[in-house]
């Protein structure tokens, strides 16, 4: 029996490339081991997007060294984004000589062919950006909930974003080849989709036939389907029609992920997102007229090069106004082949930090006032299993993504009533109701 064993890192489409390529390893007869030290075969899938991802990976790779000396013959491969930076795959190879092979995004159709050849000598596969990558088979990591990938690449070149050089330009699946993929999780019991992409909303945009509206129109119809999703959306495309149509699909959750970055004009342009801090929250105003409830999450980015107290003020206004559910937030980290990288005006790390904490804790304060405004009511959940803190309790979501610890017991991918009863800033807590309906 051979054993593999995915180490992932960075957002939902690297998730998805991790199922994918298990998918492919196991089609080759390879199990998958639940740990390290039970592996033959160990594939770091990377992320570029932030240092911080890339200082993670070099400091697994130091422990999978011990590991390699006490297994010599167990492989060791890097594939994903950071692999596909210019020249990084080669220093890679210099400088982790106990790592068998590398390869990046556009060559992960090849896997099986690349460890195999990785078994007689040490192996670098980079390519530049393909357009004709066949669909691969998936291993799925939740039996109730599918990523679905509708898009790859990125074509917005936001000056801080390494996204664009290593995923390339934007290309859309075919839509019946969605709709399948869709169709087939649902008949195998799943009952959440989530569309996947740099940006979902230029969807279709490459075939000029059918957008983004259409596809979720199509997808929302499919029987069985429960809850649908996507992510991420650049505000700049998200027309104020498509709120309205969102309205007339009752299988697509009450959940947008709207990333705003930053919150000054004067940055945003630096950014090159292609919109105001007066469009975003328009947009915001009209989604919370049309969709009363809807939960509004967004990225953050502070310490922007050329970012002044000033300029952070009008982050710190945007959330105010905007009261998201929920914020990533980030201390701005230059990647190396972006415009920004190259920007003169730096900010000081103890800046940076500084207001990180300020934002953060503001946050939590909005995120907690909007978790305690459910306090009492009903809400749906899709159970995901047990709690990983207390086995006696359950963990699933609400429509709005938001994640919620029950007492059980319920069966996973079940669809469940729970009365909120508590809550944190990031958590609702709630008991479970026996409701007939939801059976």
């Amino acid at each position: 029996m051979k054993w593999y064993h995915l180490l992932t890192y960075g957002c939902q489409m690297n998730e998805l490339d991790s199922e994918k390529m298990a998918g492919m390893l196991e089609e080759n007869g390879w199990e998958k081991a639940e740990n390290l030290e039970k592996a033959d075969l160990i594939i770091l899938n990377t992320c570029c997007v932030r240092a911080k991802a890339e200082d993670k990976v070099k400091g697994k790779l130091g422990q999978l060294k011990k590991l390699k000396i006490e297994k010599p013959d167990l492989l060791i491969g890097i594939g994903g984004c950071m692999m596909q930076q210019e020249n990084v795959g080669q220093k890679f190879l210099q400088q982790f000589p106990f790592v068998d092979f590398i390869f990046g995004p556009h060559t992960m159709d090849r896997l099986n062919e690349i460890v195999e050849k990785s078994c007689t000598g040490r192996v670098l596969e980079i390519e530049a950006d393909r357009f004709d990558v066949p669909r691969l088979p998936i291993k799925r990591e939740s039996s109730f909930r599918a990523w679905v990938s509708i898009i790859k690449g990125c074509e917005n070149f936001c000056s801080y974003c390494i996204v664009p050089y290593v995923r390339g330009r934007e290309v859309s699946r075919p839509l019946e080849e969605i709709i399948d993929e869709v169709k087939e999780h649902v008949e195998n019991g799943g009952k959440e989709v989530v569309l996947l992409g740099q940006n979902v909303n230029a969807y279709g945009r490459d075939s000029g036939r059918v957008d983004f509206a259409r596809l979720l129109e199509r997808t929302d119809r499919v029987p069985g389907l429960e809850r649908l999703r996507f992510m991420t959306s650049h505000p700049r495309d998200f027309p104020l029609e498509l709120v309205q149509a969102l309205v007339e699909m009752p299988r697509v959750c009450e959940h947008l992920h709207l990333p705003i970055q930053a919150g000054s004009n004067r940055i945003l342009q630096k950014m090159n997102r292609g919109y105001t801090r007066e469009d975003y929250l328009k947009l915001v105003e009209f989604i919370r007229e049309k969709i009363p409830g809807a939960s509004i999450t967004t990225d953050i980015i502070v310490g922007f090069p050329g970012e002044t107290d000033s300029d952070f003020a009008d982050t710190m206004d945007v959330v105010e106004k905007a009261r998201f559910a929920s914020a990533f937030t980030f201390l701005y980290s230059p990647r190396e082949g972006t415009p920004a990288a190259r920007y003169s005006e730096q900010v000081p790390h103890s800046i940076k930090r500084k207001r990180l904490d300020y934002l953060m804790s503001r946050q939590n304060q909005i995120s907690l006032e909007y978790n305690q405004a459910l306090i009492g009511k009903m809400e749906e959940v899709l159970v995901e299993g047990p709690s990983k803190k207390d086995s006696e309790f359950y963990m699933g979501r609400t429509r709005t993504n938001r994640p919620v610890i029950f007492s059980g017991p319920a069966e996973k991918g079940a669809l469940k009533p729970v009365k909120i009863t508590s809550c944190n800033a990031h958590t609702l807590y709630g008991d479970l109701q026996e409701d007939s309906a939801h059976e």
